[in-house]
């Protein structure tokens, strides 16, 4: 278990846009809602997207996982901005399982 103490001088430790990215993180999990990220039924089979769009987060992880830098995926994707992969990434990694799940879905279809 991480004592608050502990959590604390990492957090002190941070760069000041790691500590930026901890706070998007932290207030987005309070409001149990993704900046950015949207699930609606019947788009994308409910999954996770871009907001306002059919890019699918473990898309973009998958594309990462194969190679693509961050300008590649901004020039491929040229509704995307630098946040929405910040918004992406963070939630890749707070959803870990989700996502996962979604790339051996793929992979088995």
């Amino acid at each position: 278990m991480v004592m608050l103490k502990d959590l604390q001088t990492q957090l002190l430790a941070l760069s000041p846009n790691e500590k930026t990215q901890a706070i998007q993180l932290l207030v987005t999990s309070l409001g149990n809602g993704w900046s950015g990220i949207e699930r609606t039924p019947g788009v994308m089979g409910g999954d996770a997207c871009i907001r306002q769009t059919r890019i699918p987060v473990w898309l973009l992880v998958s594309l990462r996982q194969q190679g693509a830098t961050e300008a590649y995926l901004l020039e491929d994707y040229p509704t995307l901005t630098a946040a929405d992969l910040v918004n992406a990434w963070l939630y890749a990694e707070t959803h870990h399982e989700e996502i996962e799940a979604a790339l051996a879905r793929q992979e088995a279809a």
